[in-house]
């Protein structure tokens, strides 16, 4: 196992460690910065969603960088990518500060296009994610960020950049979704 993919396990291995600090109603207290109090164990659940996030363009960098790119890669990243958001938006609906509506989307979406790579890695293709699915990932992240750090430094100018990040993150998700099954709908034209 190469150093990028090494470093998707990580990230992997980082959402139990979120989902604990974020869940686990720890006495703490609470954190106030730049015009929001939070929990703190909301903050600290942020910054490990943050980092864990951040782990998506540095293992994309070195396999980039240093040709390391594995179909092994191009299977763990996106699915990474998937957990990590998934786990992060279920945490947030619980915590009522996203709407499940739009959390069932984003999820429905990353579970169809889950279930074509996987008909056609069956058929031997192995497809990476392409632009418009990394700023789908990006657009999500900056949304779950903003969300759980409760909207920080945009609450000063009275600017909602939580919501308008997550409707934002629903676009491109549906956008990049259609996007997706459309450029490979011969997987479902050549199945019998």
């Amino acid at each position: 196992m190469n150093l990028p993919n090494r470093i998707t396990v990580a990230r992997i291995l980082l959402i139990p460690v979120f989902l604990v600090i974020m869940l686990i109603d720890f006495p703490w207290g609470e954190l106030t910065l730049l015009g929001v109090t939070l929990p703190m164990r909301h903050f600290i659940g942020a910054l490990i969603f943050i980092i864990a996030s951040t782990t998506d363009w540095i293992d994309g960098h070195f396999a980039r960088k240093y040709n390391l790119v594995t179909d092994l890669g191009k299977f763990l990243d996106p699915l990474a990518d998937k957990l990590l958001v998934s786990s992060a938006l279920i945490v947030l609906v619980g915590l009522d500060m996203a709407p499940a509506w739009i959390t069932i989307v984003i999820i429905s979406r990353e579970f169809a296009v889950t279930g074509l790579r996987l008909v056609l890695a069956g058929g031997g293709e192995v497809v990476a994610a392409n632009m418009l699915g990394k700023i789908k990932t990006w657009a999500q992240i900056v949304a779950i960020s903003a969300l759980l750090l409760h909207n920080m430094i945009f609450e000063l100018i009275s600017l909602p950049l939580d919501l308008i990040a997550l409707w934002v993150a629903l676009f491109f998700t549906v956008w990049s979704g259609w996007d997706y099954f459309a450029k490979n709908k011969q997987a479902f034209v050549s199945s019998k």
